[in-house]
This record gives C-alpha cells, structure tokens and sequence, in this order.
C-alpha cells in the first residue's frame, strides 16, 4: 500500500484508506458531490467524489477505513485525490495503526517529561492540584489529540502540545522573572486536559454529545473545583489563580473564554497556547511542500498562504 506522502500527481491507486472527514455538497448545477479528507499513518490529503450517489453515501463514514478507488490531481498548489469509488471495508479485521497519525514522541517519552515537570512545581498546593488533575484524566491525556483538526490533532497530540507549551513556558520565565513559575507551569499542565471528554475519541473531527453542549475549558474548570474541594483547598488563592488560568486560556470572549486574562500569568498562558498550536500547524503545512512552494489558504491563519523558503 502506497502511503499518502509518497503520492504523486497523476497516481491511480485502489487501496484502504481512513475517511478524516465527510462533508455533502451541492454543484451549481444541483448535482451531489462528497468533500473528504483522508488519511493513513504518514498523513492526511483532500479528496473530492463527484455526482455522488445514496450509496456512497452510505459508505462514506468518517472513522472508518474504506477502499477507494482514485487518481491524484494537482489543484491549487497541492495534491488533491478524485475519487471514483468508495468500498465498504471489515472494520474489524483492520489494523488502526496503519491510518493513525501519531505524535513524534513515544507515550513513554510524554509520560516521563510531563512527570518531571508536575515534580518540579515548588508550591505544594499547586503541585497537589496539578497531580490530582492528572489523576483525574487518566492515560486518555496522553492518547488524545490535542483539537479535532487545526493542531495536534493525532494521537498523543494532547500531551505534545502541553509538553512544548512547558518548554516555551521555561524560556520565557527566563526572560521574564516577574512570572510565577510554579503557577504559569501549572495552568499549561491542566488548561486543555477537557480536551478528553470534549473530543469524541481518539480520531480527530468528532466532538462528544457534552463536548457540544458544555466544552472543554468548562468541563476542565469542574473537575479543578472538584479537585481543589478533595484536597481542602477551594479556598485557597491557589486554586483561585488556577481555576482563572483555565477560564481565560483563550484568551477573549468570542473566541470560547468566559473571562479574559487578568494576570501576568494568564496572559502569557493564552499566547504560549496560540505560538505553540500555530507553530504545529505551520509544521505541517510546510512538511509536505518543496522548497519554494506556497501552502494553500489556511482558515485558522486568516485565510493566508505561506512560502517555504530555499534558504
């Protein structure tokens, strides 16, 4: 089986590959087409099936694997499959880990750098709060992705994303010696862990039924409170800052926060979250490209094309 990042343009191919997603659209002339993305363990790629039919349809299911039939096509600067067929597949005699895309790192990498971190927090409380929080979420925060579709959004995800936040986090308090390390390392450790329950599993592009209704800084903000009340120390203005760290992490209002940072440290919070999700998803833009080469408009970059110099 060829992998998605060997694809060239003019390949035809009839082989298994995991449907991202499955969105039904309509030609200006009324006809049915299906917009899917694909994706196997070396990536994902853009895939159009035209004058789509209830069967395909039918077959059509993000999260499973199916056998399409396609040709790959240069549109727009980048590798695009057109479809012909789409063949329902046994999930069940599939092996997931041929069309999982993980993070670079190994659970027990994740597992033993985020460990060094909690251990190093100087405030017990914090310290405390941040371990119960752990506790918690369980091994689904080192398995999940860290979004549906825009950053690490690959298995391990999650833990890569909070464990290079950590690292920024480091260089800035270098710089910065005002900051409270003990609670702005903290605050990055837990601010996405209601990514677990949001998300709807291990595949991206699904979001849970209470995902929807409440989200995640919601559902992380509970389980803080839950915490802090074990441990006796709700009323503590550790758990105070901490339970702000997660409520503004985003930020403003109208981008999901009830509130918007208020201290030195929740401010840094929501930037260090935004350089290192824009910086993951750059990375992988700019993987796939040669020297010289333009990205395709990119919606979570305002809609902008980026250049991979020949420097």
């Amino acid at each position: 089986m060829t992998k998605i990042k060997d694809f060239q343009e003019k390949d035809r191919y009839t082989q298994p590959l995991l449907i991202k997603s499955c969105n039904k659209g309509v030609t200006q002339k009324g006809a049915p087409y299906l917009n899917l993305v694909f994706q196997d363990s070396s990536g994902s790629i853009d895939g159009k099936l035209w004058d789509a039919k209830p069967e395909d349809e039918a077959v059509a299911i993000a999260g499973n694997v199916v056998e399409v039939n396609f040709e790959v096509l240069l549109y727009n600067h980048a590798l695009q499959l057109r479809c012909n067929h789409l063949e329902a597949l046994d999930q069940k005699s599939i092996d997931m880990s041929e069309f999982m895309i993980s993070s670079r790192y190994s659970e027990e990498e994740l597992r033993a750098k985020l460990k060094e971190k909690v251990d190093s927090i100087q405030n017990t409380t914090l310290r405390n709060l941040v371990e119960k929080m752990f506790d918690k979420v369980g091994d689904s925060f080192f398995a999940y992705p860290a979004a549906s579709r825009i950053h690490h959004s690959y298995v391990g995800g999650l833990a890569e994303h909070t464990l290079g936040m950590a690292a920024t986090a480091e260089e800035i308090i270098k710089l910065y010696p005002a900051l409270n390390r003990d609670l702005l390392l903290s605050g990055v450790l837990i601010h996405d862990m209601g990514k677990t329950v949001e998300l709807g599993g291990l595949m991206p592009g699904e979001y849970s039924d209470e995902g929807r209704l409440t989200g995640h800084i919601s559902i992380c903000h509970g389980w803080v409170m839950e915490c802090a009340e074990e441990l006796h120390v709700s009323k503590s203005e550790e758990a105070l800052l901490l339970r702000h760290l997660v409520l503004s992490h985003h930020g403003k209002l109208e981008f999901g926060s009830p509130v918007m940072p208020l201290t030195m440290e929740a401010e840094v919070l929501n930037l260090i979250d935004n350089l290192d999700a824009r910086m993951n998803t750059l990375t992988q833009a700019l993987s796939t490209l040669s020297e010289g080469e333009w990205t395709q408009k990119m919606f979570a970059l305002d809609g902008r094309q980026f250049y991979k110099p020949k420097l």
